[in-house]
């Protein structure tokens, strides 16, 4: 089935390119010498080969180098030992402990940044020297990752901010620290030499892999390697097409760190923004300066996996005994997709020798969402399955919606569609995906929320996301599945389906998922604040296939009716403000009589929705506030109300002498919608759906307030069009799954209709 993952890249021209890669003097001996040098193993997969159809595939487990979890302290060790020798002024040929012993005469600190296995390289060559090292990392790194690090000796500094950001402060400290050196495999502008010999000590496992190779008569002739900043990947292609039969080199990046593969794309060096990823050690938004001209050149394709693929490969990699983190599996996750795709050009053939390169061992990591669903149905059971509860909603706690948000990042980077974080309130993330026309078409939002009411009032497994049935019918189980991940979900797949299609319209595809739409709509107030607009918009809430052009406002306002507080035995010195509410209730039930009634919305209405009030039973009570809740029609303003208030409550003072007040207040208000039922939208979208659905949905205004009041009221038209199915806010909630499917339809026809 086509996929809208991010495809892959591939460069035919890299298989007649060469370059030199000559022996490094006293390398081998080098790494001989250091305690518990042995080559790490060549697995052989063999059913791997033959379920993918090529001759072999290896693992070069480097799960133990020296005792460290990674192949990092190759080069690390290496760079180490040049830059402290350098430092010196001793022979690039020095012994070790002829270094270390001088290096102990000066004051040398080394520095590096790191996701993890390169920073605790650099610590451990460290402490062989008897040297201070300081390892900067992102304060967000696991407590058990940094315990490893400054379990090798090593000071580690948390940083506010991203690995670049690490690389900046840690390249400071060591210009400000006499005697501070940097080790790091990221090349800058003036700080190219020690990078340089970080690459060349890698080169030592791929000597390792060409003699392991020749003992069982063969030859590599495709190799897959991970990036991060691209310093293996550098040591990885030159040695590959420096021999007499080149090899090829395909690079792997995680989906949200893909700053090789965008660079390949763009042509030209590009940094890109990076987020949270079980591969840590790839987690890099910048290629180092000297392995650019070499990885734009030499590898001949380049392809990102999702942090669920890595983790699959993990536990394959685990049943054929190699112990592997997801960098380590990434190779594999790469291979399989080139394997899936055999796209022309692919590197594979049924007489490929692969080698995979595991660059670590197993490490604890939380285990990935799957990213790869493409239709509605299987969506929506992935975000049901995450909550997403509101937590200002009720008294019950909610999580907010960051874990969500997390998952539609990594939906969107693994299909390489540009997105945006939103998050004016922290803790209550919105997102916006885009798919960029392909210029001067309209363009079309979706507006869908993420948070649900409460998990605490559904009866089962909230969060189920389970496939059943209904009445006959199959459907989603779980609280959100209706109200609204199914709609959303529809929208999502409408987008890829259109990725995948190749018909890329002209006008941009927007999909705003917003929090907060149960409470107080804060994320689609921060998605307009933030400057998002659109020709047209769709709100996919389960309006039961219907289409939904208008709806009530609504209005909070707070009257708070004063009293004396006083002992319960003292009549002449309290005033009852509980009993004076009585007047005011009164009159509220006179007034909501001659509320005005639209042609379209019908009547407007009010009811009491919260009323707090005294202490405790033996004192009066000197306050009790009412909480009015307006459902409004467009004539009703926010003044117009408050008027009517002030006037009913002066009347009743005037009735009342001893009546009290304080003027009343609004906490809340949201406007009407009302686009008639003959716009173009409406109309449209009822003729797009009327053949899917096998009859015309009918276009009415409906009793609940949604987002789509706010969109309307920045000047975006909109509809609010969803699925089926039943258990709003109940305690059993499902969406049924041929409504889901006949959504996605009918959204891509509007997606291919609408934004030309």
């Amino acid at each position: 089935m086509p996929s809208s993952r991010r495809p892959i890249y591939l460069n035919p021209a890299a298989a007649n390119e060469r370059c030199t890669f000559p022996a490094v003097d006293g390398l081998e001996q080098f790494h001989k010498s250091l305690p518990n040098y042995n080559p790490t193993p060549l697995v052989p997969l063999p059913q791997l080969a033959t379920e993918l159809g090529v001759r072999s595939v290896f693992v070069k487990n480097e799960s133990n180098r020296f005792g460290l979890p990674s192949f990092k302290v190759l080069g690390a060790s290496w760079g180490c030992y040049r830059a402290v020798a350098s430092h010196l002024g001793l022979s690039p040929t020095v012994d070790f402990d002829e270094l270390s012993a001088k290096a102990k005469a000066v004051p040398i600190s080394l520095f590096t940044a790191t996701e993890g296995n390169h920073g605790r390289a650099v610590a451990f060559i460290a402490r062989l020297l008897s040297l201070d090292s300081h390892i900067y990392v992102r304060k967000t790194m696991d407590d058990k990752t940094r315990s490893f690090i400054e379990g090798e000796g090593a000071r580690v500094h948390k940083v506010d901010g991203d690995y670049d950001t690490a690389v900046q402060e840690a390249t400071d400290a060591a210009r400000r620290t006499d005697g501070g050196l940097l080790i790091q495999d990221t090349a800058l502008e003036g700080y190219k030499e020690i990078p340089g010999w970080i690459v060349e000590g890698y080169s030592t496992m791929m000597g390792e892999i060409e003699t392991q190779l020749s003992e069982l008569g063969l030859q590599s002739s495709v190799i897959v390697t991970p990036v991060g900043v691209g310093s293996l990947a550098q040591a990885v292609t030159m040695h590959c097409k420096s021999q007499s039969n080149p090899t090829t080199v395909v690079t792997v990046e995680p989906d949200s760190a893909p700053c090789l593969y965008s660079s390949l794309k763009a042509g030209s060096l590009v940094s890109v923004k990076t987020s949270s990823t079980i591969m840590d050690g790839m987690n890099c938004g910048t290629v180092s300066l000297t392995a650019w001209p070499y990885l734009q050149r030499l590898v001949d394709a380049s392809v990102t996996v999702s942090c669920h693929e890595s983790h699959s490969a993990v536990q394959y990699l685990a049943s054929t005994s190699v112990a592997a983190g997801p960098c380590g599996a990434a190779s594999l996750a790469a291979l399989r997709q080139l394997a899936a795709t055999r796209e022309t050009g692919s590197p594979l053939a049924s007489d490929s020798v692969v080698v995979l390169l595991c660059t670590e061992g197993t490490r604890e990591y939380a285990t990935p969402l799957d990213v790869s669903p493409e239709d509605a149905v299987s969506l929506t059971q992935m975000l049901t399955a995450i909550d997403s509860s509101n937590p200002t909603l009720s008294v019950a706690d909610g999580v907010g919606e960051s874990k969500i948000v997390e998952y539609m990042e990594a939906w969107f980077q693994h299909r390489g569609i540009e997105y945006h974080r939103i998050e004016t309130v922290p803790g209550r993330p919105s997102i916006v995906g885009v798919l960029r026309g392909t210029g001067e078409g309209k363009s079309l939002m979706f507006n869908g929320h993420l948070d649900t009411v409460s998990l605490a009032s559904y009866e089962r497994d909230p969060l189920s996301g389970l496939l059943g049935e209904k009445n006959g019918r199959p459907v989603v189980f779980g609280r959100g599945s209706l109200d609204m991940k199914g709609g959303l979900a529809a929208a999502l797949t409408a987008m890829s389906a259109t990725i995948t299609s190749g018909r890329i319209p002209k006008g941009d595809v927007i999909i705003a998922a917003v929090s907060d739409e149960e409470d107080a709509s804060q994320g689609t107030q921060d998605v307009i604040a933030a400057g998002w607009r659109a020709d047209a918009a769709i709100i996919p809430e389960p309006t039961m296939g219907s289409i939904i052009t208008a709806h009530k406002g609504f209005l909070w306002v707070e009257v708070d009716i004063l009293g004396v507080a006083a002992h319960g035995s003292m009549p002449f010195e309290g005033e009852d403000a509980i009993l004076s509410a009585g007047w005011f209730l009164r009159a509220i039930e006179e007034y909501q009589k001659h509320l005005p009634t639209d042609e379209t919305l019908g009547p407007a209405s009010l009811h009491c929705g919260l009323i707090r009030g005294g202490e405790e039973p033996s004192s009066y009570p000197a306050n009790c506030t009412i909480t009015i809740e307006f459902r409004t029609v467009p004539c009703q303003t926010q003044q117009s109300i408050l008027d009517d208030m002030n006037t009913l409550l002066a009347d009743i003072s005037k009735e009342n002498p001893r009546f009290r007040y304080a003027a009343p207040r609004v906490t809340m208000s949201r406007p009407t919608q009302k686009l008639p039922f003959d716009h173009p939208l409406a109309q449209r979208a009822a003729d797009i759906a009327t053949p899917v659905f096998g009859s015309r949905p009918s276009v009415k205004s409906q009793a609940f307030w949604c987002d789509a009041a706010l969109l309307g009221e920045v000047g975006v038209p909109s509809i609010v069009f969803g699925p089926a199915g039943h258990g709003l806010h109940a305690k059993e909630e499902y969406v049924d799954v041929e409504s889901l499917r006949q959504m996605e339809q009918v959204y891509i026809s509007l997606i291919s209709d609408l934004c030309q």
